[in-house]
């Protein structure tokens, strides 16, 4: 998540954009970066920026009323549309940005024009809330959450023969399983509902106590309570319309772009933009709405840090590598051979990723541990950990006296947490072997012993810094368990679906303790939080596989090297399966010295993120975001630096304007293009294929392919 600095209203904003600086102000107050906030809170006294004043005298209301068919039926509308974007993304790159901020202005876009419909011909009976609005966002990322927590890019799919046969070995029936509708719906209904009992007894810890951010959470529910004070209404319509406007174009962008992808390479997505050569090596812009999109998104760190990971990778040491051919690895493997050049990109970007995620792992599990510790010290309940350098409030404002009432009015029974998990536990080690037999009962019960402390660490880390660590976590339990069943007893597939059951706990229950918070700061129940991502999940259970056998049934090629979605971390996550199972042993020459290398870069890169100030720490990037590229190609690092230069010009120019405007721009380009994908899934089904063929060829190659058509004509 994006945190900008405070915009001045007396450079850069014309009085048309009052209500944008406006706005942009509120925004920082609200999550307290304001000098005069900061003065208020000092002296106890009442802030001028307080969000509950601009809703005096307007009812709350009850936990059931927030929970209206209108708000699911629209989240079911918006769970599609979203988890089609998440499958996209994590079909073609693996990078999934976050979607809380999109979905509370499309449930807001899409819940207001039904209101005032219904207000229009006299049958409006309930007014829309803001609570309604933190209903639905809560339900559509819950159920969006599935698309990548159900590993449709990663684990589940890794253990397809299509992923199998690009692996250099375990590719035996015991170690495959190939997509099913059945299965994948009934096992994601087994294990996604268990990481929401984990921690519900730790929400006041979590956001009462530990006062933890929750970035996006934050943002959203800024977002949500602009929306509905009467300079929000006015903001809110401006984003919505710019939202509509650049869905629009992205949309028809996305149509027009198919009508010359009639052959492989073929397209403005194989547009040599920076030349033959570097197109060869995936340097070049591919005109992807969404990537544009998700760079406007993003930090600008994490753009720099894909670049600089692209550059790193094939602009120096693949080519290098590949002029060892015939002497590191032999000359007459093809492409996809994971004992070639292959070998490298894959086991070098996973020895980034588990350094990176081995690294953040340690250290929220130490600050975890330091922080109870803490408190059990104290023996104070009240104990609060020190995650940041400013002292909290001595008092109490009317904000946070009016969350405070509303956020212990409807509590949830610890007792039913718990007897909620071990149900559902129950259940899944009941029926998950059944599903996978190489995955025996007993794993899965070991599992579900440690889930709830990894469920813990990964609710905690997200409240700090905003990421999820589900897939780090993911990784543990390929290890583990792959390693304990072994070769001979279908290991890899038991690691891959030992994976899948730790990452939608620990997945699951960092975005109901996000959630959670959103609730808090828009006063919208715990048990209206709590049902919202029961239902969001159960949607999630069905729709996302679904639209992930739209993708499989429609794109043939899906899964292959080179194809439109290749799957990326399908591959890594079937080698780190084999690599748990088997060793190192079928690793190409200097692979592994190589991947110590960069396994130490990374945890050195962090650590000196850590140590330094954080005026400098900023300037160093990101080893998880820098490994992306190793395998996936340079190209969308490209279009992402564009989104992210483009917002970088905007804020220049209007820095008001672009803190208000950007999200929604940025959402229009994912959503627009994100929705052409159904149509041309449909098209591709129906066997319809587009009439040109756009290919660029080299000016040697096209006197060829003339001389040949001159020939044979």
């Amino acid at each position: 998540m994006r945190i900008h600095d405070g915009a001045n209203p007396e450079a850069g904003a014309s009085g048309g954009d009052e209500e944008m600086v406006e706005a942009s102000e509120l925004r920082h107050r609200h999550r307290g970066e304001s000098k005069e906030e900061e003065e208020g809170e000092e002296t106890g006294g009442e802030t001028t920026a307080s969000i509950e004043r601009a809703f005096e005298g307007k009812r709350v209301p009850g936990w059931r009323e927030q929970l209206t068919f209108r708000a699911f039926a629209v989240s079911l509308v918006l769970s599609v549309l979203f988890n089609v974007i998440v499958m996209k993304f994590g079909l073609t790159t693996g990078i999934i940005p976050s979607i809380n901020v999109a979905a509370g202005l499309l449930g807001y876009f899409f819940l207001q024009t039904w209101t005032k419909a219904l207000e229009r011909v006299g049958l409006l009976k309930l007014p829309f809330t803001r609570q309604e609005n933190t209903v639905i966002q809560t339900c559509v990322v819950a159920a969006s959450d599935i698309a990548f927590s159900g590993g449709f890019g990663t684990y589940l799919f890794a253990m397809s023969e299509t992923i199998a046969k690009q692996a250099s070995e375990a590719n035996d029936p015991q170690n495959i399983k190939n997509p099913k509708l059945g299965w994948m719906i009934g096992f994601l209904f087994t294990v996604s509902f268990l990481g929401l009992f984990a921690v519900v007894p730790l929400r006041k810890i979590m956001i009462v106590d530990y006062k933890l951010i929750y970035p996006s959470g934050t943002a959203t529910a800024f977002l949500i309570n602009g929306f509905h004070t009467p300079l929000g209404d006015k903001l809110a319509k401006k984003q919505v319309k710019t939202l509509g406007k650049f869905f629009l174009f992205s949309f028809l962008w996305g149509f027009f772009q198919w009508f010359y992808t009639a052959g492989d390479d073929c397209g403005f997505q194989a547009f040599p933009t920076l030349g033959l050569k570097a197109y060869q090596n995936k340097f070049f812009f591919d005109f992807s709405a969404s990537y544009v999109g998700i760079g406007m998104i993003c930090p600008y760190i994490v753009n720099i840090s894909l670049l600089l990971g692209a550059i790193l990778s094939w602009g120096i040491m693949w080519p290098l590598i590949g002029n060892q051919k015939g002497n590191w690895y032999s000359a007459d493997l093809p492409s996809t051979s994971m004992s070639g050049l292959k070998g490298y990109q894959v086991f070098i970007m996973i020895s980034v990723i588990l350094g990176d995620g081995i690294y953040n792992f340690l250290k929220v599990l130490i600050r975890t541990v330091s922080a109870l510790t803490s408190v059990l010290r104290s023996k104070k309940s009240t104990a609060m950990i020190p995650v940041s350098e400013d002292d909290h409030p001595t008092t109490i404002s009317l904000d946070e006296e009016r969350r405070l009432e509303f956020f212990y009015k409807d509590q949830i029974p610890k007792s039913f947490s718990l007897a909620g998990y071990i149900a559902v536990a129950a259940v899944s080690i009941a029926t998950v072997p059944h599903i996978f037999p190489q995955l025996k009962w007993y794993y899965i019960l070991v599992v579900y012993v440690f889930a709830p402390v990894l469920a813990f660490c990964n609710a905690y880390g997200m409240g700090l810094t905003d990421w999820s660590l589900a897939s780090t976590y993911g990784k543990l339990a390929i290890f583990t368990i792959g390693a304990w069943a072994g070769a001979s007893d279908g290991g890899v597939l038991a690691g891959l679906a030992a994976c899948g059951v730790m990452m939608n706990i620990t997945s699951t229950a960092a975005d109901l303790m996000q959630d959670f918070k959103t609730g808090y700061l828009t006063l919208a129940s715990p048990r209206s939080m709590f049902v919202s991502q029961v239902i969001g999940t159960a949607m999630g259970c069905v729709t996302a596989p679904c639209v992930f056998w739209l993708f499989y049934k429609a794109f043939r090629d899906i899964g292959s090297s080179g194809s439109e979605y290749p799957a990326p971390y399908a591959i890594v996550f079937r080698n780190m399966a084999i690599l748990g199972v088997d060793g190192f042993s079928s690793l190409p020459k200097h692979c592994l010295t190589l991947c110590y290398v960069f396994f130490a870069a990374a945890i050195l890169i962090n650590l000196v993120r850590d140590l330094v100030p954080k005026k400098a720490a900023r300037f160093f990037p990101i080893p998880m975001a820098m490994a992306i590229p190793f395998y996936v190609g340079p190209y969308f690092a490209i279009d992402m630096a564009l989104g992210s230069l483009a917002l970088f010009v905007w804020e220049a120019v209007n820095k008001a304007e672009a803190d208000a405007l950007a999200p929604a721009v940025a959402a229009g380009l994912i959503c627009g293009d994100g929705l052409w994908t159904l149509p041309q899934s449909v098209l591709a089904l129906a066997k319809v294929k587009p009439p040109i063929c756009m290919k660029f060829l080299s000016r040697t190659t096209n006197a060829k392919v003339d001389a040949f058509i001159a020939t044979s004509s």
